[in-house]
């Protein structure tokens, strides 16, 4: 087997340590730890990238803590609309779905909007027939709840304003997450999940669940999962952009990634961050925030938990 490898992400943003207690940032580290053993655990048995980038974005969509699944923030109407995406990298296959609500793990039905329909991208009622026609149940509102949650949503409720998780006012959760995989057999994948932005107007849509936005895999050059002011990396067509940089310009992944987080993204007004992995295991966590939730282990040893800037 070849060098295997997987780095996920819980957001960035304003991520001080000044901001955080001792317990919250327990908290966070022991999910991270959890998810990475989760995707680490399916690649040393020789397993593949896509299932475990799958099932580390499942064990951060169970938790309270991220903004995705059962941690996501209230819309304007006070649901949960809820997006997903997953691609795997040696056909380029990939699916999506977006405006969820009450699915618990979307990354799931992504997988299977990948796997058991002849489409892409499915949203809104539509994406949830197909669920329940798979067998799915729906969790009730309450599952979805939570106290610091629905607190940001009161501060801006019943204005036109809305709220990105990450933005510099909130110390408390922050955001979207994500996974990428280089299986032992050279094949690569990303997941990316997301509740969005409080108070978001019905209908919005960010970068998480568009192909080569939020989310891009292709053996020959890398996987990638982004997390961020989402608008912008609907316009910077972000993931894909890394990519782009290796295939056209011969890049190396490291150099391309900090290409697109340090300049491309920021000459539009763009915040946040990405991870991302090539086929020979190779790993990068730029982002150009003052922290980034985020993790990666290798079959070679190394391994990080992080989550401020230094």
């Amino acid at each position: 087997m070849k060098k295997f490898a997987i780095a996920l992400h819980g957001g960035a943003g304003t991520l001080l340590k000044e901001n955080m207690t001792s317990s919250q940032e327990k908290a966070y580290k022991e999910t991270l730890s959890g998810a990475l053993q989760k995707g680490f655990d399916i690649l040393e048995k020789k397993g593949s990238a896509i299932n475990a980038v799958q099932e580390a974005v499942m064990h951060m969509e169970n938790s309270s803590l991220f903004n995705a699944g059962k941690g996501s923030v209230f819309s304007a109407s006070g649901t949960h609309e809820m997006e997903a995406a997953i691609m795997e990298g040696k056909k380029r296959k990939a699916g999506s779905v977006a405006l969820l609500t009450g699915i618990k793990n979307p990354i799931a039905l992504a997988r299977d909007v990948m796997e058991k329909s002849p489409h892409v991208f499915m949203i809104g009622q539509g994406a949830l027939d197909f669920a329940q026609s798979l067998g799915y149940g729906l969790e009730k509102p309450d599952y979805f709840y939570d106290e610091l949650r629905y607190k940001q949503w009161q501060e801006i409720k019943d204005s036109s304003k809305f709220q990105l998780d990450h933005s510099a006012t909130k110390n408390s959760k922050f955001g979207t997450v994500g996974a990428v995989a280089c299986d032992g057999f050279g094949n690569l994948a990303a997941a990316t999940s997301t509740g969005g932005m409080t108070n978001k107007i019905s209908g919005r849509l960010g970068d998480s669940s568009v192909p080569g936005a939020g989310n891009y895999a292709h053996n020959k050059t890398c996987a990638v999962s982004c997390t961020g002011s989402g608008e912008y990396f609907l316009r910077g067509v972000v993931a894909y952009d890394v990519a782009c940089l290796m295939e056209m310009k011969n890049k190396r992944l490291k150099e391309a990634a900090e290409e697109v987080i340090h300049h491309r993204i920021l000459e539009i007004g763009g915040d946040g961050g990405l991870i991302a992995v090539d086929a020979q295991g190779n790993i990068t966590l730029p982002f150009n925030t003052e922290g980034m939730y985020r993790a990666y282990q290798t079959s070679t040893g190394e391994k990080l938990i992080a989550i401020y800037k230094d």
